[in-house]
């Protein structure tokens, strides 16, 4: 509603300026039409003045609103992810502030961060397609099959799922031993990074941040897929997932989010939200994550294909269960 507004100002402002300009070159008019611009000038500078008022008010409302969320912030999540072990994924170009901003608040609901993995840009390049698929059968483990319709990213997803998650309490922050050379691989081959902890170790629920800006280009349909088939892969070998990201630049035409909600099968699975860039958004975060935990997943926030902005909150009778995203 602000930018809303704030793009009418800039109208309004436009259309001043042109009656001014009409005012100024009218000495050849009547003076009923001097008159009749005059007055137009005058009314359109006074709904400018009252639009950039109720714009500051809007302002002040929303700092307000933000600033009270973050001070309720640890309360409003504090327990809900308590003995869960949480990935951060970042998707290329996603945003550092809003990582970390994300980061504190999982680690207000209880949980601990297992580490971070960084995805390049190479990763989603379909010209690295067959160095992917090459590291996949090099280093999965002689256990692990694929459909015969499963793409390069599908059998990516259930790898790196292997090697930093799982689905079993008792296998948290262990290391997969038959995985244990995969994100090292990946990692020498310029297609990932790790950071912050120690990824190997697996977690029980992961959380990717898009990318601040859309993919383009030719290539970008098929970047979004890998990005959905990814994150839904991951989600079959851990308790929960979402993928987070704002409503401007993710959940709009060609946004990751986007891709995910359009994917009927993944939204089944893969929880979303778009607001990661508002306060009350990072407890959206968690309360899908929480929600996850009870075998559900949803589309929260405020841009195309949101259902609501938050999950329903349970009962204070309802506890989550222990079964998978």
């Amino acid at each position: 509603m602000i930018d809303f507004r704030y793009h009418l100002v800039s109208i309004v402002a436009i259309f001043l300026a042109l009656a001014v300009g009409i005012i100024m070159g009218t000495t050849l008019l009547q003076e009923p039409a001097v008159e009749l611009a005059k007055k137009t000038s005058d009314e359109l500078t006074k709904t400018n003045g009252d639009l950039r008022t109720e714009l500051d008010a809007l302002r002040g409302r929303e700092a307000g609103n933000d600033q009270f969320v973050l001070n309720q912030t640890p309360q409003l999540v504090a327990g809900n992810l308590q003995g869960q072990r949480v990935l951060l994924m970042d998707a290329p170009g996603d945003s550092a502030t809003y990582r970390e901003a994300q980061q504190q608040v999982i680690e207000q609901s209880g949980a601990v961060v297992s580490g971070r993995v960084s995805l390049s840009e190479k990763f989603f390049d379909p010209k690295s397609a067959g160095v992917i698929d090459g590291l996949v059968n090099t280093l999965k483990p002689a256990s692990m099959s694929f459909s015969t319709s499963a793409s390069v990213y599908d059998k990516a997803a259930a790898l790196l799922a292997a090697t930093t998650l799982t689905a079993d309490p008792s296998q948290a922050n262990t290391v997969n031993p038959d995985t244990s050379a995969v994100l090292k691989s990946f990692e020498t081959d310029s297609l990932l990074s790790t950071t912050d902890g120690d990824p190997n170790k697996r977690a029980t629920m992961v959380v990717m941040f898009a990318p601040e800006k859309a993919f383009d280009g030719d290539n970008a349909p098929a970047q979004n897929d890998a990005l959905v088939s990814l994150i839904g892969g991951l989600d079959q070998g851990a308790k929960g997932s979402a993928l987070a990201g704002t409503a401007a630049t993710a959940a709009v035409a060609g946004g990751t989010i986007s891709a995910l909600r359009d994917d009927s099968d993944a939204a089944k699975r893969v929880s979303s939200v778009d607001t990661l860039d508002m306060p009350a958004g990072r407890v959206v975060v968690i309360y899908a994550l929480r929600e996850q935990l009870a075998g559900k997943s949803g589309q929260y926030g405020i841009g195309t294909g949101a259902s609501l902005f938050q999950p329903v909150v349970p009962s204070a009778s309802t506890s989550p269960t222990s079964s998978g995203g």
